[in-house]
């Protein structure tokens, strides 16, 4: 892949000693693509905010740039404070600026500030220019906005407040990207926007990820999937060869880079990378 396009990775906060072991082999395995940087996630509700800060110092400590996840929802202005404090203390310099889903049991308690372009304008007031802040777009639209329009003025809205780049929700249609990004740039956005890469390797996981999201698997895939049953080989075979072609079309046609969803496992998006040209 040309050095000129940004490679970037995402990572989770691992539950325990045996997924931290998982976590710091498949990041080694990884270091051969030579990331950019690689994003850790934020447990909803901040179930995770420790996890997450153990993770990002765990991948600072084998050589990466981290950047982690920061969702606003159900969290005071004083508790994000006190985070980003902490980031700047560790030395972290990008962040993905997220609103985040309401976990369960915690009633109307939103917290105070309610959607991403409020974390957005939270941070920069904050901490002014410290934090390369990445935001999340949709170009298949989010599953709970009001419309394709409302959606794109939602992103629109969120770079005017101070994001530099935003990452994608993965996609199978590149046409999706392709439009969406035409109607950002007509909107005078001039950001990166980076397309999100799930890579397949198991139907089931795929297809529960995908509807929970909404992103959209093209039925021929989903066909293909149940084709094979059982037989990951065959299932991680294909999956390799669709995501690379997409990635790749991507690539010609001029996307700034690629952002993997690694699930923690190095071996797909290995596959996926090394046949990029």
């Amino acid at each position: 892949m040309s050095s000129s396009r940004a490679l970037s990775l995402e990572f989770f906060p691992p539950r325990d000693e045996n997924a931290r072991g998982k976590l710091t082999a498949a990041a080694k395995e990884l270091e051969v693509l030579n990331p950019a940087y690689v994003s850790v996630t934020f447990g909803a509700g901040g179930s995770t905010r420790e996890g997450t800060a153990d993770a990002v110092d765990l991948l600072q400590k084998l050589g990466y740039e981290a950047a982690p996840h920061l969702s606003c929802i159900g969290a005071s202005r004083a508790v994000l404070g006190d985070i980003l404090q902490y980031y700047k203390d560790q030395g972290v310099r990008r962040l993905v600026a997220l609103r985040g889903d309401l976990p369960s049991g915690m009633g109307m308690n939103k917290g105070e500030l309610h959607y991403a372009v409020d974390l957005v304008r939270f941070i920069r007031e904050q901490t002014g220019d410290w934090f390369h802040i990445e935001v999340a777009a949709y170009p298949e639209v989010h599953p709970q906005a009001k419309g394709a329009r409302a959606d794109l003025n939602h992103f629109v809205e969120k770079v005017r407040a101070g994001a530099n780049s935003a990452i994608t929700q993965y996609f199978f249609n590149a046409d999706a990207y392709y439009d969406f990004v035409d109607r950002a740039r007509e909107k005078g956005v001039g950001v990166p926007i980076v397309p999100g890469i799930m890579p397949i390797t198991n139907h089931n996981q795929l297809v529960r990820f995908s509807d929970m999201c909404g992103a959209e698997v093209p039925r021929w895939i989903r066909q293909r999937l149940s084709d094979y049953g059982d037989d990951l080989a065959s299932i991680r075979a294909f999956g390799a060869e669709v995501v690379t072609r997409l990635c790749q079309d991507l690539l010609d046609q001029g996307a700034p880079g690629l952002h993997f969803y690694t699930l923690n496992n190095a071996g797909a998006t290995l596959a996926i990378a090394r046949r990029l040209t």
